[in-house]
């Protein structure tokens, strides 16, 4: 009798040598739970910070856009009113501005006061605004302008 690989494997089968596997044991489906939790639990605060500096800078770069859409306007018109801007300000809650008395008067003033000044977004965003000087009174009237 000749011995060939398709006999062998099915003798070892017989005997009970090889088993055909139907699917995966209990532990490795535990093994696979416990690195996917491993992996979560070290993932979900880094996308929470990233969320968080994303705010941030949004709140930042809407104020310098701010700033630059009010100094235009003063500089086109030699006046400026709260509608001289397409941004929105309150729609991050980080940051307040209030014009002068007059609104020929050029002066400008950023505040923090926001409602959310307490939120961590909001506070890197003063943090980067502070940076950049934007945080303070702006004064886009000079001498010897005429209009």
């Amino acid at each position: 009798m000749r011995l060939t690989v398709a006999r062998v494997t099915e003798n070892l089968f017989k005997q009970g040598v090889l088993m055909k596997r139907a699917g995966f044991t209990m532990i490795e489906l535990i093994f696979v739970i416990v690195i996917l939790g491993i992996l979560a639990a070290v993932a979900v605060p880094k996308l929470s910070a990233t969320r968080d500096d994303a705010k941030a800078s949004k709140a930042a770069t809407n104020l310098a856009t701010y700033i630059s859409d009010m100094g235009s306007a003063y500089t086109a018109k030699g006046a400026m009113t709260a509608t001289d801007s397409n941004v929105n300000l309150t729609s991050d809650n980080c940051f307040g501005s209030t014009i002068g008395s007059a609104a020929s008067a050029g002066i400008l003033t950023i505040t923090s006061t926001g409602a959310s000044a307490s939120e961590v977004a909001c506070t890197r965003a003063f943090s980067i605004a502070s940076k950049a000087q934007n945080i303070k009174e702006h004064n886009f009237k000079g001498t010897g302008v005429t209009y």
